[in-house]
Order: structure tokens, then C-alpha cells, then sequence
């Protein structure tokens, strides 16, 4: 089903932001980010995240378009159990390029980067959570989905889930999101990229 961004309950509302029919766009605030710990030593959770509830297992699907340029820079889909239990996953700018990004974070965040595909300023992300497992999947068209990543994530009785951005190094990144729905959990196998 297909969601209202109006419906919505914001952490960090950004200073600039419009939804619409057809989607969602924000100007991130400066020095955004969500981070716990890890190799920084350092916790934020100042990033912008809109926030629909769920139930204990779904698929949330949404697509992102901006211009990342510095360091840094994201947007994607969050899901989020509380401050210290959460994943961002969508593009990330870092070493001069665009990269699929994955912030699984259980007490202390972990980070992995990856390139199916470079072109990042149109795409489509999907997240499944079901029996205490997380499966990533990215897109460049909405058709084919190949897996970005498989891992563990608390089992809970219902999570919040929603576009996410943050520019941790400035602001005035703009990001669209539209086409965001989420529905029951996908059970396709691992290597049925539909």
C-alpha cells in the first residue's frame, strides 16, 4: 500500500521540508547523522527520519533521488526499534563516489558499503524484516532486486520504518522521496531478484 508522507511522525523535523501526492522532498539541516560508537567513539542521532509504524514483519520499498556530492551524504529507508537499535541503508557519498550504504546498529553501529550498480541519483530501496532477520535489496529500475544485505536484527512486535537523510559534514542536501509503500513481508527466495 502505498503511504501518505503527511501520515508521518518526524524525528529531527528538518527546517525545510514539503510533502505532497506524489512524495516527499527535504533540505537536510546541518551536520546531520545517526551513528553509535563504533571507530568514531562518538553517538548521534540527529539525522532526519520519518517515521510510519509497522507491524513484526514487513516490506517497506521507497525511491530516492538527490545529487550527492560530499562526504558523507545519504538518504535512504530507516528502521528503527529505539535510539539504540536501528538500520539506515540507501546511498552514502564517501571516497569521491556514490555507494549503497548499510548502518546496522544493535548497541554500537557497524558500516558496509557496496556498488552494484553507480548510478545512485535515481533508485529504489527495499527492506523486509521478518523473524528476526533484515534483507536489503536495491534497484536501479523497480524490477530487478538484487540483494544488498542479509542480516540478524531484533525480533519485535512492531518497528518504525520511513525515509531517512543526513549530511553529517553540511547542509542544504535535497533528496525526493516517492513511490514508498509497505506491505506484508516478501518471502521470495534470496535469489529471485523480482
Amino acid at each position: 500500500m502505498n503511504i501518505d508522507f503527511n501520515d508521518g511522525k518526524w524525528l529531527n523535523e528538518p527546517a525545510s521540508w514539503q510533502a505532497d501526492a506524489t512524495g516527499l522532498t527535504i533540505t537536510t539541516d546541518e551536520k546531520t547523522d545517526f551513528w553509535r560508537e563504533t571507530h568514531y567513539g562518538f553517538t548521534r542521532d540527529s539525522g532526519h527520519f520519518l517515521a510510519f509504524p509497522t507491524t513484526e514483519s514487513f516490506t517497506a520499498q521507497i525511491r530516492i533521488q538527490g545529487e550527492f556530492r560530499t562526504l558523507y551524504d545519504q538518504a535512504g529507508l530507516m528502521v528503527r526499534l529505539d535510539e539504540s537499535r536501528w538500520v539506515k541503508t540507501g546511498v552514502e557519498f564517501t571516497d569521491d563516489e556514490a555507494f549503497l550504504s548499510t548502518v546496522i546498529t544493535d548497541g554500537r553501529s557497524d558500516w558496509s558499503v557496496s556498488q552494484p550498480f553507480k548510478e545512485l541519483e535515481d533508485f529504489r530501496i527495499r527492506v523486509t524484516v521478518a523473524n528476526g532477520a533484515l534483507r536489503i535489496q536495491a534497484s536501479r529500475d523497480g524490477r530487478r532486486w538484487p540483494l544488498l544485505r542479509l542480516a540478524p536484527f531484533p525480533a519485535a512486535g512492531h518497528y518504525e520504518v520511513g525515509p531517512a537523510a543526513c549530511t553529517p559534514e553540511r547542509s542544504g542536501l535535497m533528496v525526493r522521496f516517492s513511490e514508498f509503500s509497505i506491505g506484508p513481508a516478501i518471502t521470495t527466495d534470496l535469489h529471485d531478484l523480482s
